[in-house]
């Protein structure tokens, strides 16, 4: 029997991928400035979804006051009650519980609607990654939807692929991460000044951490695709996705780097989701694949110019 896929919009899939798919995206809230705006719109093409980005991010660098606004557990029981009450089970790949409430969100509406349909099953899977390391998984589960794998099946691998995952990402202001509390005010202020990039990565329980440092924006983008290079396994089987901040030329060159060194099944291009996007600041470019494990290795000579790498 066939199931439901379920994602929040801190996946960052594109509507059009979303619709390819068959993937339904429930859509967080931002606030700006106190107007309230969907973080997904299901009926933007690429080019509206780029435009819509560079004009959040805009916001942003001008001073914009941005908070984000989840999704509850009774909006998660209306949204999975529409596909039990249609008889179809469901998964939902949630963004990481370590960045987001989101997931036991989720986890509570599905323990109270199970007691409602004790028939039908719910599979909720911490992705524990956002972006499109999230979403990145919802595009696998379709595949293998589509191939006939059952909910349990298709839940079973992706929990598998989970600890696989990496995302690595670099920021180009430092206030943005010391807005959310990710670092200290005085060290944005002095990494700024000294063009200072950090390496960050989602670690082994989904929490956000530092991987290294480098000096300078375009040193930074060649450390983050040669990690990438580095570790990513079989990457002729992968979708690489690349998510920016209003960075687009900045994210083709990282895609065209990632193409001359390795074979990869293809490349998705997205503008940073607003709610995730909005913690880290214009301008951030992740990178997101499948390695070994997300203890990545690095060759010093690649990573880091102010020191050795943090495992």
């Amino acid at each position: 029997m066939s199931f439901k896929i379920f994602i929040d919009s801190g996946g960052n899939i594109p509507a059009a991928i979303a619709k390819e798919y068959d993937i339904e995206v429930l859509s967080f809230r931002e606030l700006v400035d106190g107007n309230e705006i969907q973080c997904y719109n299901p009926d933007l093409a690429p080019l509206e979804e780029r435009l819509e980005g560079a004009k959040f991010y805009n916001a942003m660098r001008k001073g914009a006051k941005v908070s984000t606004s989840l999704i509850n557990t009774a909006e998660f029981c209306d949204y999975f009650k529409t596909v039990l009450e249609e008889g179809s089970d469901l998964l939902y790949i949630s963004i990481s519980s370590g960045i987001s409430g989101t997931y036991n969100a989720a986890r509570l509406a599905a323990e109270e609607l199970l007691e409602e349909f004790p028939e039908r099953k719910i599979r909720i899977v911490d992705a524990k990654n956002a972006s499109l390391g999230q979403g990145l998984h919802a595009i696998n589960a379709s595949v293998m939807r589509s191939e006939g794998r059952s909910l349990d099946e298709t839940a079973d691998r992706i929990e598998r692929d989970v600890p696989k995952m990496n995302g690595l990402f670099t920021v180009d202001n430092l206030k943005y991460l010391a807005r959310t509390g990710r670092i200290k005010n005085y060290k944005a202020i002095a990494g700024n000044l000294l063009n200072i990039k950090p390496i960050l990565r989602g670690d082994k329980d989904g929490f956000i951490v530092e991987f290294g440092k480098v000096r300078g924006r375009r040193k930074s983008l060649q450390t983050i695709t040669g990690l990438l290079i580095s570790n990513i396994m079989n990457p002729e089987e992968q979708i690489v996705g690349i998510a920016h901040a209003d960075a687009y030329e900045e994210a083709l060159e990282c895609a065209k780097e990632i193409r001359n060194a390795v074979k990869v099944k293809d490349v998705i291009i997205t503008s940073y989701d607003l709610c995730t996007g909005s913690h880290v600041g214009p301008d951030t470019i992740a990178l997101f694949f499948i390695a070994r494990d997300r203890e990545l290795s690095a060759e010093p000579a690649k990573l880091n110019v102010l020191g050795t790498a943090h495992h």
